[in-house]
Parts: structure tokens; sequence; C-alpha cells
């Protein structure tokens, strides 16, 4: 009996729907992503094989760059409660919309006199070049340390757990800039504290 042959015919696979598919995905992450907000206050981290990950909650972010000086906190309900702390002691009122909008804020370095003009701004205008100069921590008018205590404060009462603390410097930052917060943090008996650095691979 004669063997009867098969025809052969190229096979080819329909890709329209894969596409579709894949722009759909794409155009849905395209508008549900945010924008990363540049920072007040960029600094070019030291680099380390560290992999330690910072809390997401309880912590204070210290940023130091170029002589100046940032603050940070997590946690919008502390960040009210700090603010509302800081203006009792300076004699600054905020209203309830000024506080709501700091609560939203990015790291801030202004006197707190000069918070309610720096809160009114957008982040965009907040994070121009010379809007914010530093938070003051000299010992004639040292506002980073009642930053520092008054969000230690709050952090206890809001969440009943002790505000954790990193510093963030930067890699050419002179070291008595980086020693006279670690000065401050130390009058408070704050002796355990987080340094934020960049990684790099081990054999770098």
């Amino acid at each position: 009996m004669a063997n009867v042959k098969m025809s052969k015919k190229a096979t080819s696979i329909d890709m329209t729907a894969m596409c579709d598919v894949a722009f759909l995905l794409l155009t849905f992450f395209i508008l549900t992503a945010t924008a990363k907000q540049p920072e007040p206050l960029p600094v070019d981290t030291p680099a380390s094989t560290v992999q330690t990950k910072l809390p997401e909650t309880d912590l204070a972010t210290i940023t130091v760059g170029k002589g100046n000086v940032f603050f940070d906190l997590k946690g919008k309900e502390v960040r009210k409660r700090t603010l509302e702390l800081m203006g009792q002691k300076y004699g600054v009122t905020f209203t309830e919309e000024e506080a709501s909008r700091f609560a939203l804020m990015e790291g801030f370095g202004v006197p707190i006199q000069n918070l309610k003009s720096v809160i009114a701004m957008t982040s965009s205008e907040r994070n121009r070049a010379g809007v914010q100069s530093s938070i003051p921590k000299d010992s004639l008018d040292n506002q980073l340390a009642d930053w520092i205590q008054n969000a230690r404060l709050s952090n206890i009462e809001v969440n009943d757990k002790e505000l954790q603390i990193a510093i963030k410097g930067d890699a050419k930052e002179e070291y008595p800039a980086i020693k006279k917060v670690m000065d401050i943090l130390q009058d408070q008996k704050i002796n355990s504290f987080n340094l934020v650095t960049g990684l790099r691979g081990k054999d770098f």
C-alpha cells in the first residue's frame, strides 16, 4: 500500500492579541505611575556593601549636605503633632490646612519662622535651589535639636514607639558638619542611629 504524503504547512502564530495585552499593560503602568519627586537637598551618599533597609515607619531622616541640614519624618499624624509642638515652642500658629499640607511634604530645611511660606509653595517651588537654606543648628538657635526632640515625643504619643534616626550625609561633606549632628543626637541620649549609604558591589 502506497504511503500518503501529507503536505506541510508553515506554522504561524497570530500575535495580535498578545500585542494588544502588552500595550494595555504598558498604558496602565504609565498612567498609574507617579514621578519620583526631586529631593530638596540632593546628596551623593558614600558607597557601602551593607544591604540593611531603613524602616518604613517610626523614622526621622536628617540630611546633611553643603553645610545645610534638612529634616524629614515618617507618618502624617506624627508630622502634624510635631509641627504643633514646634509651633507652641516658637510661638508660630499653623492652621489645620497648613498642618495637612505639611504632613504631605518631603524633607524641609528652613527656620520655623519661614516654614509657613514654604508650606504654601508647590513641591517644585520648594525644591528650587536657594529656596530652602538649612534648619538652624548652632548653640544660640538649635532648632534641629528641637525638631528631633518633639518628633520623638510625637512618635511615642501617636505610635507608642521610639523614633529611629537616620543620617543621610553627602560623601564629600566635611566631617565637622556630620559630627555636629551626631553631637545633637548624643545630647539627647541617642547613641544608636542609621547611616544612609549607597549600595555598591563587593568587588568594586
